[in-house]
């Protein structure tokens, strides 16, 4: 059993709309964009992050918004729900909030002895809101969500599944351990992690596979703390037989995906170097940024990416 894995690192997903996008998780959730710049492979496409003050890993949702791309259906072998942790008791402000602003598919429920507040982002994709009794990380508060209720970080997240066995295998493997069940989700927590250290398998064996696009969810990562953390994970899981890219560097963590026996893809994503590493903590976010092998192209796509307003 792996020790190294300490949670969330991020999520990623995709959407349609950049500004939209941006303006729902900056200005309706309050968190802070801590980077813009372009997806590695299609730079013509924005990738945003979005997270605490730090981009402390644990809190960063990421999305690459394609303006073309077609709505994702909902299915197994993907991220189902993805979760964000607040204050015990900030439920009523949220609830508030988000009828102020027109959030879709708001509802209240309770899961595992926590109260939720469930909804959906501008493409559909599904979020919950979960109050959390012993979450001590400080949240960022320097934008549209000033006060108490701000939050934290991830919670968790939940992967739908036709069959969950395999997966479980696979995240004991990674130090995870069967926590509770509930409603016939099983919840498995890492010992000890940073906060985002729970993942919930919902198994539907009826549903059909999900198809990726606008509302899904692309990868879910999972954190070590440096690299080296990360070379154990990665030979682990070679000599498990795991098909395991190599190490690729994302700029602001080191990366290594490989696709789960349910379908979903994971990456476990290092700690270092950091969202601060071209850009001063101060101002996090605000410039494009751009990968060395894209910044040839920076006049290009300063003129023809699609306008944030920020």
């Amino acid at each position: 059993m792996l020790d190294q894995i300490k949670g969330l690192h991020h999520v990623t997903s995709m959407s349609r709309d950049a500004d939209a996008n941006n303006r729902f998780f900056t200005d309706t959730l309050g968190l802070r964009r801590v980077k813009k710049t372009v997806n590695f492979d299609e730079p013509s496409v924005y990738h945003l992050y979005y997270g605490d003050e730090q981009g402390t890993p644990g809190s960063v949702m990421t999305y690459f918004p394609f303006p073309h791309i077609i709505k994702g259906r909902p299915g197994i072998g993907e991220v189902g729900e993805t979760q964000f942790s607040v204050p015990e008791g900030s439920l009523a402000f949220w609830k508030a909030r988000f009828a102020e602003k027109g959030v879709n598919g708001v509802l209240s429920d309770e899961a595992f002895g926590e109260n939720r507040l469930r909804f959906t982002a501008v493409d559909g994709d599904s979020f919950a809101l979960v109050e959390a009794k012993t979450d001590t990380r400080v949240p960022w508060t320097g934008g549209a969500v000033a006060g108490e209720e701000a939050i934290r970080g991830f919670a968790g997240a939940s992967l739908r599944l036709g069959d969950s066995g395999p997966t479980e295998e696979l995240l004991k493997f990674m130090g995870y351990e069967h926590a509770d069940t509930s409603k016939g989700i099983k919840r498995f927590v890492i010992p000890d992690g940073n906060g985002a250290d729970t993942i919930d398998l919902h198994t539907l064996p009826n549903m059909p596979r999900g198809d990726l696009g606008a509302g899904s969810v692309h990868h879910i990562a999972f954190a070590v703390e440096n690299r080296a953390a990360q070379n154990a994970v990665r030979q682990a899981l070679l000599d498990t037989g795991y098909q395991v890219t190599p190490v690729i560097d994302r700029d602001y963590f080191y990366a290594i995906y490989f696709r789960t026996p349910g379908g979903v893809l994971f990456e476990i994503a290092t700690n270092e170097p950091g969202f601060d590493r071209d850009e001063d903590a101060a101002n996090l976010g605000e410039a494009l940024k751009l990968p060395a092998q894209h910044e040839h192209r920076r006049a290009w796509l300063e003129t023809h990416l699609p306008e944030i307003k920020d």
